[in-house]
Parts: C-alpha cells; sequence; structure tokens
C-alpha cells in the first residue's frame, strides 16, 4: 500500500507496482484492484520513493525517535511454547522507567532464522541494547548478542550453546537428565507442541486459567530446531546474568547452573517454574534492572 509523506515503499511493492503497469494478463486475473486506481496510487509512491533516501535511512529516523535519554534499549528474545508475551508483565515496570522494550517474534524454523528476526527488533530500538532470552530465546541472543550494539546479556532459564565447541542447543541437554515436559509433547505436521498436560512441568506456579492462556498463545518449533544452531557465541565477550529457576521442569535446573557458572554470570536462582518472568516479575525485572545499569 502506499505511504504519505514521501515515505518509501518496499523493493518488493515497487517491483508488484511495475509489474502491473507491465499489462501482465495473468496479474490482472489474480487482482481485484481497479487499474486505474493502482496505477494512480502506484506513480505517487513511486514518485516518493524516488525523492526519498532509503529504507535505511527511514529505519534509522524510527529507531531516532526510540529510547530513553541515556538509558539502554532491552530487546527480548522468547523461547519454545510461550511467545513474546510471555514478557509483558516485565515489561511494563521497564517502560514506566524509561526504558524501551521490543520483544522479537520469530517463527522458531531454524536459529538462523530467528537470529535475524532478532536483529530486526534491534534495528528498530536505539543501542545500546541489553538482550533478554528465555529458554532457547538463550540460544538465540547467543548468537545475536555478538552484534556490536549488544552490552549485556540476561539469560532467563535459558540454554546458551558454545557452538564454537561444536555444542547445539540437543546436545548440551542430553548431558544432564531428561526433564518431565518432555513426556507431554508432541509433533504434528513437523511441529512440536506442548501438550495441555504438559502445562504443569511448564508453568505449574501461574494460576490455572493464566496456564491456559499460555497454552493457547504457544509458538510451535521446527521439530528439528535443536539439530543444530546459527554461529556466535556472545557471553564469553559480553557481561551476562543469569536466571536459574530451581523448579524448572523444562530445562533443568543443573544445567541452568551449569551454564551460568561457564559463562561466570552474576546468577539469581528463584523458586519458580521454567517461566519466572510470568510467576515472578519483579524479581525478574531486578535482574534486568541490574544489567541494564551497568551499560
Amino acid at each position: 500500500m502506499p505511504f504519505e509523506g514521501g515515505a518509501v515503499w518496499s523493493t518488493c511493492e515497487l517491483k508488484l507496482a511495475l509489474y502491473y503497469i507491465d499489462g501482465s494478463d495473468s496479474m490482472r486475473s489474480k487482482t481485484s484492484i481497479k487499474r486505474g486506481q493502482f496505477l494512480a496510487a502506484s506513480a505517487a509512491a513511486i514518485g516518493a520513493a524516488a525523492a526519498s533516501t532509503s529504507f535505511a535511512s527511514a529505519q534509522a529516523e524510527v529507531a531516532a525517535t526510540m529510547g530513553g535519554a541515556g538509558k539502554p534499549s532491552i530487546v527480548f528474545c522468547h523461547g519454545l511454547w510461550a511467545d513474546g508475551s510471555c514478557f509483558t508483565k516485565v515489561m511494563g515496570p521497564l517502560q514506566a522507567q524509561g526504558y524501551d522494550c521490543i520483544a522479537a517474534q520469530y517463527p522458531l524454523n531454524t536459529p538462523e532464522n530467528d537470529v535475524t528476526f532478532a536483529t530486526w527488533a534491534m534495528d528498530v530500538v536505539k543501542g545500546p541494547i541489553v538482550l533478554v532470552g528465555h529458554s532457547y530465546g538463550g540460544t538465540v541472543i547467543t548468537a545475536a548478542g555478538t552484534d556490536p550494539r549488544v552490552k549485556a546479556l540476561v539469560y532467563i532459564n535459558a540454554l546458551a550453546p558454545d557452538t564454537a565447541a561444536g555444542e547445539t542447543s540437543q546436545s548440551i541437554q542430553q548431558k544432564f537428565p531428561a526433564t518431565d515436559v518432555l513426556k507431554h509433547i508432541k509433533v504434528v505436521d513437523g511441529r512440536i507442541w506442548l501438550t495441555k498436560e504438559g502445562l504443569q512441568y511448564f508453568c505449574g506456579d501461574l494460576p490455572a486459567a493464566e496456564q491456559q492462556l499460555v497454552w493457547a498463545t504457544q509458538g510451535a518449533p521446527a521439530a528439528n530446531i535443536f539439530a543444530h544452531d546459527a554461529p556466535g557465541v556472545a557471553w564469553k565477550t559480553k557481561p551476562s546474568w543469569y536466571i536459574v529457576g530451581k523448579k524448572d521442569h523444562t530445562v533443568n535446573p543443573d544445567l541452568e547452573r551449569f551454564l551460568a557458572k561457564r559463562m561466570k554470570a552474576k546468577t539469581t536462582e528463584l523458586d519458580s517454574s521454567h517461566v519466572p518472568m510470568l510467576s515472578q516479575p519483579d524479581r525478574v525485572v531486578e535482574v534486568i534492572l541490574s544489567a541494564a545499569q551497568s551499560v
């Protein structure tokens, strides 16, 4: 669609406009837009695009309007089953203190693709940046955190493989006893779904109604998502914070402790399930603030 005020159409939109103008019969047969209206809109949009600087400049302008003065932006990366909405309870208090927050929403197809989505989220906020990863989101921030804009990492019950040493999210979990949640998943059409029976092992310290919301908004990953990971090990060079869930039945708490110790993270242990940002958001906010205030 065309934008007003001289903004830029994407390359795809411009090609679509030119393709239609060229008179393709197949395109006409697939669209309900009247040709005259489309031509007028396309001409205006193409003119605006030619007069503008670039999409990258537009991104920079968006980023310039965001970010609290003198404070880092905070970018959240979700794991499996609990999507970006799982961070809402901690985002509100952080925003109230002047921190700009954004949650990357990615499709859980491949680690490389998810890291790309996380990078796009970083592109629309001002640096410096604190990356926060929950569960598999720790794998995402481990790779995405090598970006020079990232100054601190916060891991919440999270994975953090050393891909430089040949580790994967799968291989590090296999070093510790399997957790209860793995008995309550099912694969449908190549995606891994958490069953309702598994909620007690994923977010059992939440009220029953809230557990149902977690299930209803879950993101189902590709069945082979743990087979390999995106390159980059940010925790080797960036200061890190780690929250261990002592009652976690999704990621083994002893694995969490091992990862926290290995990365020399400032570690906090909570009597929580796998989702302390939902069950104990105040404590999670404290840890994130500690990381943000160090930047």
